[in-house]
């Protein structure tokens, strides 16, 4: 282990130290109101978000392997968390948090995070609009303020027709509140263009707009509520008993029994946890021109995922949108991460109870912007013109994660994208049949000094395989095989492009030998690369066709098959 703070830190002055606490500063005041609005939305306490917040953010920052990742609740975790706690309680939230956290660390640990980068860019998007789409239908309730009887569906669908047969009852303050804290959030960065007033740098120009909108907001609803208006708004306070009290550390019950019910949506967390946190990381460096530990990174993640939950708090990960508002706010080491988790602390020890008057409204504007941004609707727009194989993994991760969960769509996205990527490299592997000669000029591997080495004599045929021999084009090799006419004496396959075999080429080609062998036709082996050729020796290759049979250069192939040919003649007249 190695935390991107021990490097960072080394040669560290008292201007980089400014410009990281401005920097954490701002972003401490930037993750307040996601934190609060993450936490409502996923089914807990507004003190669970800012709590998930701090202790993650912390620990991310100590031991995470970028210098600049900001950690906390994000977006993505809403519809999951939700899940977990309707159908396992905030016991089993735990548990799965928990669970999550030993995987994250386990792929840090066997270093596979550089093979989390390469889970195709359509799943991503795909089940990342899918989540952002839920957010905003989860939404809909207090944004318009509907009051449902019964409560609203939980699946998509059903949702929307509740929505659809309940919009005469929506209230007309909430929506104003909900609609103009949106108003508000997308008109405040052209606001934030006018930098300087009067000389000045202007101090509003750091305020984030979700922030600026519930400010407004909640001022607006407090004056209009003390002229009797706007009285059916809710607020924070009318859902939650605030509290701006720690949380006592307490572990969750754990039986064999509940690992094994919430292993899937812990893998869940783990997979989507690790994915967005190097992905954010990733983003990171292009801006910083930096290169982040991967491997040093989940195992952080993992350790903040371990502690969050301890003091109640929910799934954390690296948050994208609050690690570049700390890039562009001059943060450069895990120093301005620290001082955000700081000032995150500070405010829910002095400022927490005055969260109560903040609308549940202007919170689902918020989140209804983060659902937007989270949305990726010119990406989604852009993969849909790429080939149909990227375009159907891209819907099917899509609609799976609306209409079922993202459990299902990860699982069935990865596959099928495993699929067809096993189909390209099968596409790409190439099988030619030569019975004439060979082109000198092709041939790099050896020094020909001999053009009569190049002709293949009668009764031979030369197949070449260029490309990965696996179950995905061995089949495909044996049906070739089986459909050519010709039955020659000597068959030899070039191997000198196939840079792996797996079980199933290997027992084809075993098959394929074996049926050559039974129709009397010699088989011999060219070009065969080390790993390759280890693979056959380790198999008993070697018994099957013979070592022999097994020559490094084409030209020693076709030497060898000119020797088979001149015995069988010779064996031929001997017995005429």
């Amino acid at each position: 282990m190695k935390p991107s703070i021990i490097t960072s830190l080394r040669g560290y002055t008292r201007e980089a130290f400014v410009k990281d606490l401005l920097s954490g500063i701002i972003v401490g005041i930037v993750a307040l109101p996601l934190a609060i609005a993450f936490g409502i939305a996923s089914g807990v306490t507004p003190e669970q978000g800012i709590t998930t917040a701090i202790v993650a953010g912390l620990i991310v920052s100590l031991l995470g392997g970028s210098r600049v990742q900001i950690g906390g609740p994000t977006g993505a975790f809403i519809v999951i968390v939700a899940g977990i706690i309707g159908q396992y309680g905030m016991s089993g939230l735990m548990v799965a948090t928990l669970l999550a956290g030993a995987l994250l660390i386990l792929l840090g640990l066997f270093r596979l995070g550089t093979i989390i980068k390469y889970i195709p860019y359509p799943i991503v998007v795909g089940f990342t609009s899918g989540i952002a789409l839920t957010i905003f239908t989860t939404q809909v309730t207090d944004l318009l303020g509907l009051h449902v009887e019964g409560g609203v569906p939980s699946d998509f669908i059903s949702k929307w027709i509740c929505y659809a047969r309940n919009i005469s009852g929506a209230d007309a303050w909430s929506a104003a509140v909900g609609i103009g804290s949106v108003a508000i959030i997308a008109v405040w960065p052209y606001i934030n263009k006018v930098k300087y007033v009067n000389g000045h740098l202007s101090a509003l120009n750091k305020l984030p707009g979700s922030l600026v909108a519930i400010l407004v907001m909640t001022v607006a609803v407090l004056v209009l509520k003390q002229y009797g208006l706007a009285t059916s708004v809710d607020t924070i306070g009318d859902r939650f008993r605030i509290s701006a009290s720690l949380p006592t550390p307490a572990v969750p019950e754990m039986s064999w029994e509940v690992v094994r019910q919430l292993f899937a949506p812990a893998l869940t967390i783990a997979v989507l946890g690790a994915i967005e946190s190097l992905l954010s990381a990733t983003v990171a460096d292009g801006v910083i021109g930096d290169r982040h530990d991967s491997n040093q990174e989940l195992i952080a993640q993992g350790v903040a995922n371990l502690a969050s939950p301890l003091f109640g708090g929910i799934p954390a990960t690296g948050a994208i949108a609050r690690t570049m508002t700390n890039i562009n706010n001059g943060g450069r080491t895990p120093v301005a991460g620290i001082v955000h988790a700081v000032v995150l602390l500070l405010i829910f020890l002095l400022l927490m109870p005055y969260a109560e008057f903040i609308p549940m409204a202007c919170l689902a504007g918020v989140l209804v912007v983060v659902a937007y941004n989270m949305s990726g609707w010119r990406t989604f727009r852009q993969l849909l013109k790429n080939p149909k194989s990227d375009i159907s993994v891209l819907l099917i991760t899509f609609l799976l994660t609306v209409v079922f969960d993202l459990t299902v769509a990860i699982e069935v996205g990865l596959m099928l994208a495993c699929l067809l990527c096993m189909r390209r490299m099968a596409e790409t592997t190439q099988v030619s049949v030569l019975t004439d000669e060979i082109d000198p000029a092709a041939e790099v591997d050896f020094e020909a000094t001999n053009l009569e080495h190049f002709t293949i004599p009668d009764g031979c045929e030369v197949y070449e395989i260029n490309g990965p021999f696996f179950f995905g084009i061995a089949n495909r090799f044996e049906e070739i095989m089986g459909r050519m006419p010709r039955r020659p004496k000597v068959r030899i396959i070039r191997m000198r492009k196939v840079p792996f075999v797996d079980s199933t080429g290997m027992h084809n080609l075993e098959n394929f030998v074996q049926m050559s062998h039974g129709e009397g036709i010699h088989v011999i082996l060219s070009g065969v690369n080390p790993k390759v050729h280890e693979v056959l020796m380790r198999n008993d290759f070697g018994r099957i066709v013979g070592e022999e049979n097994i020559q490094p250069h084409i030209n020693l192939a076709l030497q060898r098959a000119r020797d088979v040919l001149g015995q069988r003649e010779a064996t031929a007249e001997q017995q005429s």
